[in-house]
């Protein structure tokens, strides 16, 4: 690798955690230009991303009418006379009938003197997993569901994490998260509780009887709240056409996504202990950063903020 490749950093294509990933992009990089190198305004390139995404997703969820075809918004979108803008591509959407949709595809940027590649994947944590990338970010939860060891105590926190990863597993790290918090909450029905009795992880300790879950999560629940805890404790999971919420309000005990915790109470449910956040992380595949010159200067940038968890990798 010379010393003006890019260092390449694997990114979702779209949503939430991308926005997270591009506000923090904002926050740390000078965007620089194909003439001269001149510094632009990275805020303003980010923002044009987001604005992009949230408008062609408006698009394929039929709440706005396209100006033009797709393929001419394609081409509207990317210069590709100008390799530090912003690029798309197209993506069968999983909704009813596969729709197109335009999504992220790369943006180059200078991170503290590096040229940074932020690259779109669908899958960029399994893409840091077969050491495609040295560095990226996914959400937290892809970790505790898919190599985060289960044993007889919860994780409480992202610090907690790379304690719980076989290295024999997988090489890639959590470096630290970047705030776009939404907590996986324990909610019940005020009933189950006894008086004055917390909901929290210590109350499930001692509870027999079911937990409403969403299936996928099955696994991400186990590891948050550990295996002793739930020794008399069978999962139950909503039906495909009810509210999480919902389901959690028939069967009287469950654990679910909060952010404001609204519909929850709507369904006549108290909130309980935050159980683990769900966030976006940056991530280092340490095995392959330590080949790329930089790697570790663009990763101490990218980490760089007081509010948020750093851990040590």
């Amino acid at each position: 690798m010379t010393e003006t490749e890019a260092i390449r950093v694997a990114v979702p294509r779209k949503g939430r955690p991308l926005e997270a990933v591009l506000e923090r992009v904002a926050d740390v990089a000078g965007r620089r230009s194909a003439v001269g190198g001149a510094d632009a305004d990275a805020e303003a390139v980010a923002d044009e991303v987001i604005s992009t995404l949230r408008h062609e997703k408006a698009i394929t969820k039929g709440h706005t009418e396209p100006e033009a075809d797709i393929y001419q918004r394609l081409a509207t979108y990317s210069d590709l006379d100008d390799d530090y803008s912003p690029e798309y591509t197209l993506l069968r959407d999983d909704r009813r009938g596969m729709p197109r949709r335009i999504v992220f595809d790369s943006l180059t940027v200078d991170v503290d003197g590096v040229p940074v590649q932020f690259v779109g994947r669908e899958e960029p944590f399994r893409a840091l997993r077969t050491h495609e990338f040295g560095l990226g970010f996914d959400s937290a939860d892809l970790v505790l569901e898919e190599v985060v060891e289960l044993e007889p105590e919860g994780v409480g926190s992202l610090a907690d994490v790379n304690a719980r990863i076989d290295p024999m597993n997988t090489d890639v790290r959590v470096v630290s998260g970047l705030g776009d918090t939404v907590y996986h909450t324990l909610m019940a029905r005020p009933e189950i509780l006894p008086p004055g009795a917390d909901l929290d992880r210590e109350f499930v300790a001692g509870y027999e009887g079911e937990l409403c879950i969403s299936p996928r999560y099955e696994r991400l629940v186990e590891a948050v709240l550990g295996i002793r805890p739930l020794e008399g404790v069978s999962f139950a999971y909503p039906d495909d056409d009810r509210e999480e919420e919902a389901a959690i309000a028939d069967v009287g005990l469950g654990v679910y996504l909060t952010m404001t915790g609204s519909t929850a109470r709507d369904h006549g449910l108290i909130l309980g202990e935050h159980l683990f956040p769900s966030e976006t992380v940056l991530m280092e595949n340490i095995a392959e950063s330590a080949d790329l010159p930089g790697a570790a200067r663009v990763r101490d940038a990218l980490a760089a903020a007081a509010h948020e968890t750093e851990i040590t990798v």
